[in-house]
């Protein structure tokens, strides 16, 4: 918005000069940060006290953490409040006629409609497990799929005028288009080497990359401020190749594939970072607010979403390591469960409890520790994932 006016003001008169300085991606980044920060920052404790004063505190499952119980009731959907300061920031400092911004933004905020139905359910049913998991997948599925099937011709193309055309051109070959190589799986650390996805196979893995990392940050967020530090580490180092592969000269010397409008999406990273670390002033031990549902799955939506339209979701997978472990945890205990319930007529735990941070803390660590060493872990995994920004 703010840059549009910029560029409407220079044709007004020459003394609109200064104006220019928005055209610059870097400032209109570091301008969506700070101001997600600050109002996210303002805004806080406003929200904080509706919130308490409409009684939306977080129920705490009967078979949860004992030293957990303590925090029954503290109040949950604080996730709103980034979710507010990121659309706001990125409405004021994105370029507003960017597909992919639209894109990432309609995908997290439909998936923070989806967990606001969820944490809404917890709170007035008093039902701690809120949304069903089949009706929570139905709608994570759709808006993934929906997501999915535009990115792959998106990508390909560098207008909405020529997507449409891609389109129809692939409805009327029977589905069968060949696809250029930057829509192709991408391997880090190799130098221009792409696997052909086919159509298909992009929709597929981009809904499991969409889906994947939505509910992988769900489960990761489970201790005061957990999983808002990686999400915002992760989302830096997003926008970073980002502003990479939206540049023609920058993605060129690094071997990276040039995707005209992604640079934009830096704009995006910068204010969910913004809004993130805001939220961690509320969020950290003991948290005056959680983000709930609302929050962790739209911010691994956002993510997901980012990482696919860069081409970077191996290296998605490197740095957002936590979520990914977190994720197979679960995935592993419940697997091991039934099959030893199966096999001796009684379940039985591969850890002590899932997800992992919570064998962690039935191991002897304290939260505050295990929380500080998964964010030093994430900060190692991003710097891993940014090395291959050279190292390829």
């Amino acid at each position: 918005m703010l840059l549009s006016l910029a560029q409407w003001l220079q044709t007004i008169s020459p003394d609109f000069g200064w104006a220019r300085v928005f055209q610059y991606l870097t400032f209109r980044a570091v301008m969506a940060a700070m101001t997600a920060l600050l109002l996210s920052l303002a805004a806080g404790p406003f929200v904080i006290r509706r919130l308490t004063a409409l009684k939306i505190g977080q129920p705490v499952r009967g078979y949860g953490m004992e030293t957990h119980l303590s925090k029954s009731g503290t109040p949950t959907m604080g996730g709103v409040l980034i979710l507010l300061a990121i659309a706001i920031s990125t409405v004021l400092w994105a370029d507003l006629a960017n597909r992919f911004v639209w894109i990432v933004l309609l995908v997290t905020l439909g998936f923070g409609a989806i967990g606001w139905v969820d944490d809404w359910r917890k709170v007035v049913r008093k039902d701690p497990e809120g949304m069903r998991s089949r009706e929570k997948y139905m709608w994570q599925s759709l808006i993934g799929l929906v997501a999915a099937l535009y990115l792959v011709f998106s990508i390909s193309e560098s207008s909405n005028w020529r997507v449409i055309e891609l389109f129809g051109t692939w409805v009327r070959s029977g589905f069968d288009v060949d696809l250029p190589p930057k829509a192709g799986l991408l391997l880090p650390f190799f130098k221009e080497v792409s696997y052909p996805l086919g159509v298909f196979g992009f929709v597929i893995m981009t809904y499991l990359v969409i889906v994947g990392s939505s509910n992988a940050v769900n489960l990761t967020d489970g201790l005061d401020g957990l999983a808002i530090m990686p999400v915002v580490m992760v989302g830096s180092a997003l926008g970073i190749f980002a502003y990479i592969t939206g540049n023609a000269t920058f993605s060129r010397y690094l071997l990276f594939p040039h995707i005209p409008g992604s640079g934009e999406l830096l704009i995006f990273c910068a204010a969910m970072a913004g809004a993130g670390l805001a939220f961690l002033w509320f969020n950290a031990h003991p948290a005056q607010v959680f983000m709930g549902d609302v929050g962790a799955l739209a911010l691994g939506a956002a993510l997901g979403t980012i990482a696919v339209i860069v081409r970077q979701e191996i290296v998605l997978s490197i740095m957002g390591g936590i979520f990914v472990v977190e994720a197979l945890s679960v995935m592993a205990q419940v697997l091991y469960f039934k099959y030893t319930r199966k096999r001796y007529g009684e379940g039985r735990r591969l850890l002590k409890m899932a997800p992992l941070h919570h064998h962690f803390e039935k191991s002897g660590w304290k939260e505050t520790q295990v929380v500080v060493r998964f964010w030093i872990v994430t900060m190692l995994l991003c710097l891993v994932g940014l090395s291959t920004l050279k190292l390829r």
